[in-house]
Order: C-alpha cells, then structure tokens, then sequence
C-alpha cells in the first residue's frame, strides 16, 4: 500500500532510501521538494530522475486536500473544512494573519472527547485521532495557498522558497484547533518533527505551540521528545470549578496537572514559560475572588513561570455560557498584573466565521453520543439545533 509523502519524517525517508540502497541525501532533498518547494507531484522535483521519480511514485502518493469551503473574516483570518483523509468527516484549520508572524491553527483530532464544556468542538462528540499526513496536510495546504496568492497578487515573482518562507509563508503554528493533541501522540510527535525539520518547514521550537487541557501523561511524553512552547487551558483556579468546565480535571486535578506543567518546564530550561489559557465566562470564573485565587495558585505552583492569557469566550449556536464583559475583563487582567503575572487579553479574531478560539467545529460524521447528551442539557431538540445552525 502506498503512504502519504506528508507522512514520513528525515528519518523515515532515509530509511526508505537505505532500504532501496540509494543515497540518503535524497531524503533531505525530497522532503524540500515537498515542503518548501510545496510541489505537487514526484515530475516536479526537477532534480530528481525519471527512475527515481518512478521509484517514487510506486511507494507514495500525494494526498489529495478536498476544500469544503472557505472562509474569510474581515479581519483577514481564513477558515478552511477540509475533508479527512479518511472516511466522510471534515477538519478544520485557521490562518491568522498579523504585522510580524502568521500563524495557523491546527487541529489534531475529528472532534475531542474530553468535553470541555464551553467549547463548541465538544458538542460535535468524538470520531477518530488525525494521522500524520492529516496533520502536515493543513500546513502544507495552506503553505501552497499563500504562495499562489502571493504570486496571484504580484508580491512575489521568485520561486526562492527562503523569500516566502520569510515574508508569506507560515511563522508560527498552533495546535488549538479541534482535539486534544497530547491524547494524539502518536501523530503529533511526528508532525512536529516535521515542522521543526530545517528540509521542511524549519519553524523553531518557541514557534511551534502544544495546548492541552491537562493530560498529564501527556505533558510527560511530550517532554521526553521535545521542548516545544506549552500551553495549558486552565479556565479556572479551582478544582471546584474546573470540574464543572473541565471534565478531565477530575482524573488529573490541579494538585497533580500543575507540577507536571512545572517539571516539563524545568527538564528543559528554568527560564521557560507556561502559556496559560483562561477564557472569561460570565459569572463562572471572571470575578474578583476567581483573580486572587488564580495569582494564590500561580504562586504556589508556577511563580514567575506564566504569561496569563485572558480568553473573552466566543460564541457559537447552543452555546450555554455568556461572554464576560470588558470592564469585567479588564478589572480580573489588572488584579493579575498588579500581582506580576504577565497578562494579556486576546485579541479575538475571525469571530464573524466561527474561527476564534472555541469555536471550531469541524463536521464530525462518526460522531459518539456526547451531542446529543450536549442538546439533552440544552433542552433542545435536533430539529431546534438543526434550524438554528443551517446558516453556519
């Protein structure tokens, strides 16, 4: 059976070209032709020969990256669904364009299961993890589209993959779509040796993003192969109340998640910082009280390792929770501040698509009950919840 060329590492193309008794410097210029050159297809690999493309192209295969639609904020952010490799399901993934980086959102799973409670992946239950190939595929898709657009548009005339690398092409990614990457490892890892690979796409490890909702085994695998930048959605700073909003934190409270966040921090470097993710519900996590407890908690586990990201909560059809309101926000923000926890609030961007934080859906065609236990707590029937998403 042929793989996916956006499957295999350096290290899995230089075992298929020992196992061929060829070169392995071919791996690296192989994987170039696929990532930076962003080629699509072996006869475009113009220093590659006919027998070798045809070596190729007899083990492997490009996929096939199937756009449901496409979607653009006036805020410049786009939104792609695009089909899975496999079965009927669809993904999605967000480019967030800004003066000095372009970062992508990407997913790592049809759905997630860990069912966080204001979070509209969740309500699309849970189908399958993302392979490899999934993963690199909303990279390397978006890569080609922000190529051809630059040339469509006259930015750019030369074919110099360093020149778009630097000026169009993708800076930072992401992993905050739809899933929890660290219940994906399998496939993440891989991904993000991909990424990271200077014959790829050469993103350093402080531009490359994990977000977890606190698998704790996770964090732990995660730092036996990597240092990338963690990031950890915390939203509450109680168990009381993270049990309510995050479900996984009854298995893994704060007493065990929080120095495991602190040990992957320290194997690798003590002047390393936790991003920590707080969305702002109202009248659930954003008062006064939930501050101080929140800078009592950082103290104790994480002093002067985090930067606080304040999330104002995005909405979305059938959600359950309200968004808190600016002077709310800004009160909770300068409390933190006052007690040195860099703070920021988030700039939310592509809300008008359904593409800010949380609100990632995907289509999930293999789903589990999760939604319609979701819609059960709602009081809503599938008919309300068909009717009211249709425009969407």
């Amino acid at each position: 059976m042929k793989r996916s060329v956006l499957d295999l590492s350096r290290q899995d193309w230089q075992g298929f070209f020992q196992s061929q008794n060829l070169p392995v410097f071919r791996a690296s210029q192989v994987m170039q032709w696929i990532h930076q050159h962003l080629v699509g297809s072996f006869d475009e690999m113009k220093n590659i020969g006919k027998s070798l493309q045809k070596l190729l192209d007899e083990h492997f295969y490009f996929p096939e990256v199937q756009v449901i639609s496409q979607q653009e904020s006036q805020d410049g952010t786009i939104k792609w669904l695009i089909k899975a490799h496999i079965g009927q399901s669809a993904i999605e993934m967000v480019y967030i364009p800004e003066p000095k980086r372009r970062t992508l959102c990407v997913s790592s799973q049809i759905g997630c299961e860990l069912n966080c409670q204001f979070c509209h992946t969740a309500t699309q239950g849970f189908d399958r993890n993302l392979t490899t190939s999934e993963i690199i595929s909303q990279l390397w898709f978006v890569q080609r589209f922000l190529k051809k657009r630059a040339f469509d548009e006259g930015l750019l005339t030369a074919t110099d993959p360093a020149a778009f690398a630097q000026y169009f092409g993708i800076s930072n990614v992401v992993f905050m779509g739809m899933g929890e990457p660290l219940r994906n490892l399998d496939a993440v890892l891989p991904s993000l040796s991909i990424m990271m690979d200077d014959f790829a796409y050469g993103l350093s490890k402080r531009r490359v993003t994990v977000s977890t909702s606190g698998v704790v085994p996770g964090i732990e695998k995660l730092g036996d192969y990597t240092d990338v930048a963690l990031a950890l959605s915390l939203h509450a700073p109680t168990n009381e109340i993270r049990d309510q909003i995050v479900p996984i934190n009854k298995k893994y409270p704060l007493e065990v998640l929080l120095p495991a966040v602190l040990h992957y921090l320290d194997r690798h470097d003590r002047q390393m910082h936790v991003t920590i993710e707080y969305v702002m519900l109202a009248g659930v996590n954003d008062q006064v009280a939930h501050a101080k407890k929140l800078s009592q908690l950082i103290g104790k586990y994480l002093s002067g390792r985090v930067k606080i990201n304040l999330i104002p909560f995005n909405t979305y059809p059938t959600a359950k929770y309200a968004c808190s309101d600016d002077a709310t926000i800004l009160e909770f923000a300068n409390l933190l501040r006052s007690k040195n926890i860099i703070t920021t609030i988030r700039k939310t961007r592509g809300p008008d698509i359904l593409g800010a934080c949380g609100q990632l859906a995907g289509d999930v065609l293999d789903k589990t009950r999760r939604r319609q236990k979701y819609l059960q707590e709602l009081s809503l029937s599938q008919s309300d919840y068909s009717e009211r998403t249709s425009s969407f």
